[in-house]
């Protein structure tokens, strides 16, 4: 499995930015994947999440609204679209994908996920 993250850079507070993030590898199963983010000195945190066996996704209640995440058509492609952009958004975008063995909803937790992309950096200017 292989992940790569794109569409990342620096932007004004306000702007908006969209994040895909790539899969391979998958061969026919279903794996769900995460967007995580690793602010300076933080732990990373999930922030939402797609289930791969059922398409549902799942934001996390701090950024609902303002991020927004989405299949690309019929792609193995994961996007995260981000607006309304703040500077405590800044730090690093990280997606990942846990094989979804029972068809279970996806989660939040960073530790579920055992494959990552390299990640992007997203740096939100005040």
């Amino acid at each position: 499995v292989q992940l790569v993250e794109s569409g990342g850079g620096l932007v004004q507070a306000g702007g908006s930015l969209r994040l895909s993030c790539a899969a391979s590898g998958f061969n026919g199963e279903h794996y769900n994947i995460g967007w995580f983010r690793q602010a300076p000195g933080e732990a990373r945190e999930g922030i939402g999440c797609f289930t791969g066996s059922d398409g549902n996704i799942y934001h996390r209640d701090s950024e609902r609204g303002r991020f927004t995440i989405s299949r690309d058509g019929g792609k193995d492609t994961i996007v995260l679209q981000m607006k309304n952009l703040r500077p405590e958004d800044t730090g690093v975008y990280y997606c990942a994908a846990e094989k979804n063995y029972i068809d279970s909803a996806c989660l939040l937790g960073p530790a579920y996920y055992d494959h990552w992309g390299q990640g992007t950096q997203v740096t939100v200017s005040s």
